[in-house]
């Protein structure tokens, strides 16, 4: 009798609550798809992404080739037309070429600092909304301190202390980015941890580790998604800054922030130089930010019905 009460005590121990999410439901992807402008943002990422991938085949040209003809006879860029559909910069290279490839630098760095940012963010915060007590205490004051500097000046401080190169952005913004993923996911983790079903899954002898990846982790599952969409547009828009005020990716490396940084002498003259790499921030941004928001208002319970 006593085995019988335990076992179904068991079940409904591990029962998950209906008001928390725990995975991806099969009517996401339909509503998703409800969405026109969710659906124009994918577009626009799915776009960045094929042309990122697919640059060497989109255009003839090397990223960093000057060309001769890539000049007028003056020594100024070239404006766009049938050769140079975007034009050239002031070193004569094509200026779609570039841009293609400093998508690859967009979303290497965007995708590898936000998912690292997310990791971090996700450790520190599940960590201490679980434990509380002096642990939970110790890693939130650590967090109200990361949060008390602005976070460009302090990207900006880290990235002139190391050499500047790709991998190193992606770890400065990860490093400075992780303290939002840490605080949303804390709040979560602590009220779930105050749930029935995790009292009695520690009545039963449950381990910590058990716990966390059994009945904690899936109920985030939904919140990371979210975090991590709109983590990226976030991060290009840190990552285009950086380069912008000489401290990101470096020259020759395409960069849509350094391309601007580069020809930013001749915007009056050349406005194209500045305007099309800027169009690329923004749209890739905007992409990312309708899909983000698309996913927080379906996985959300909070804002069910607000749509």
């Amino acid at each position: 009798m006593q085995l019988k009460v335990k076992e179904g005590f068991m079940a409904n121990s591990v029962s998950t609550d209906p008001d928390i999410p725990t995975t991806i439901e099969p009517g996401v992807i339909a509503q998703f798809a409800r969405r026109k402008l969710a659906l124009f943002g994918l577009f626009l990422v799915l776009m960045t992404l094929c042309a990122a991938i697919f640059a060497p085949w989109l255009t003839a040209f090397d990223p960093n080739e000057q060309m001769f003809d890539g000049l007028t006879l003056q020594g100024a860029p070239m404006p766009p037309g049938e050769q140079f559909v975007l034009g050239t910069d002031l070193l004569g290279r094509d200026l779609l070429t570039r841009i293609l490839y400093g998508a690859r630098t967009s979303l290497i760095i965007g995708v590898a600092a936000n998912g690292l940012a997310l990791l971090i963010g996700t450790i520190i915060g599940v960590t201490a909304g679980y434990f509380r007590g002096w642990i939970g205490s110790a890693l939130m004051r650590m967090t109200d301190l990361m949060m008390a500097f602005p976070a460009l000046l302090l990207a900006i401080c880290l990235a002139a202390i190391f050499q500047p190169s790709l991998w190193i952005v992606a770890l400065v913004i990860a490093i400075v980015y992780w303290v939002q993923t840490a605080r949303v996911l804390y709040a979560e983790t602590a009220s779930l941890a105050q749930r029935e079903f995790i009292a009695a899954e520690r009545t039963l002898g449950a381990g910590h580790l058990r716990i966390l990846l059994k009945h904690i982790l899936p109920h985030l599952v939904p919140t990371i998604i979210v975090w991590g969409t709109l983590g990226i547009s976030t991060t290009v828009l840190l990552e285009a800054t950086l380069s912008f005020l000489g401290v990101g990716v470096q020259p020759p490396t395409p960069s849509w922030g350094n391309i601007i940084f580069e020809n930013q002498t001749y915007f009056q003259a050349a406005p194209w130089l500045v305007f099309f790499p800027g169009l690329a921030i923004v749209t890739l941004a905007l992409a990312f930010n309708l899909v983000g928001d698309a996913l927080r208002e379906i996985l959300d319970p909070t804002q069910r019905g607000r749509d």
